[in-house]
C-alpha cells in the first residue's frame, strides 16, 4: 500500500483534475448561458453538464494516451470521477447561491469572479477527502494511475473497479 504522503499527493492531483474540469465547464456554461439569454436554472444545468463533460474528458485523455482501450478508460473514469465531480458541483453551486449577489453579478463583475474562486476553493476542500477515501480503497484515481503506469491489466482493472 502507498504511504500517506503519496496517497495525499494522488488525492490532491485527482481533486485538481476534477477542479480543472469543473472550472472550465462552469465558466464556459456561464458564458454560453449569459450570451444566449438562458434562465439561471438553464445556465446552471448547462454549466454542471459541461463540468462533468470536461472532468471526464480530462481524465480519459491520459488513459487513452497510455494505450488503454476507450471502453476500459471510460469505465474507469466514470467510476473514478463521478462522485468527486458530483460533490464538487453541489458544493460549488451551494456556495455561489449563498454568496449574496453572486448569481446575479454577471460575468464582468468582480463579485462573480471572487465568489467563483471561493466556491471552487470550498469545492476542492470538500472533494479532496472523497478522492482520498477512494484511493485508500484502491479505487478512483488509484486505478487510473495503475493503468497510466502500465501496472494494471486492462481486463483485471475493469473487473475490479466496481
Amino acid at each position: 500500500m502507498w504511504d500517506v504522503n503519496r496517497r495525499n499527493t494522488m488525492a490532491a492531483s485527482a481533486t485538481i483534475h476534477c477542479l480543472t474540469g469543473c472550472a472550465l465547464g462552469e465558466v464556459l456554461g456561464l458564458l454560453i448561458g449569459t450570451a444566449a439569454g438562458l434562465s439561471s436554472a438553464e445556465t446552471i444545468a448547462l454549466a454542471v453538464g459541461l463540468a462533468f463533460t470536461f472532468g471526464y474528458t480530462l481524465s480519459t485523455l491520459p488513459l487513452l494516451s497510455a494505450g488503454v482501450p476507450l471502453r476500459t478508460a471510460l469505465s474507469v473514469v466514470l467510476a473514478a470521477d463521478t462522485l468527486s465531480i458530483a460533490v464538487m458541483e453541489v458544493v460549488d453551486n451551494v456556495v455561489m447561491a449563498l454568496v449574496p449577489g453572486a448569481m446575479d453579478a454577471g460575468l464582468v463583475n468582480p463579485v462573480f469572479w471572487l465568489s467563483m474562486m471561493l466556491a471552487l476553493t470550498v469545492a476542492f476542500l470538500a472533494a479532496f477527502p472523497v478522492n482520498r477515501y477512494l484511493i485508500d480503497r484502491g479505487k478512483g484515481h488509484a486505478l487510473s494511475h495503475q493503468l497510466q503506469a502500465g501496472n494494471g491489466d486492462h481486463d483485471t482493472v475493469r473487473a475490479t473497479h466496481h
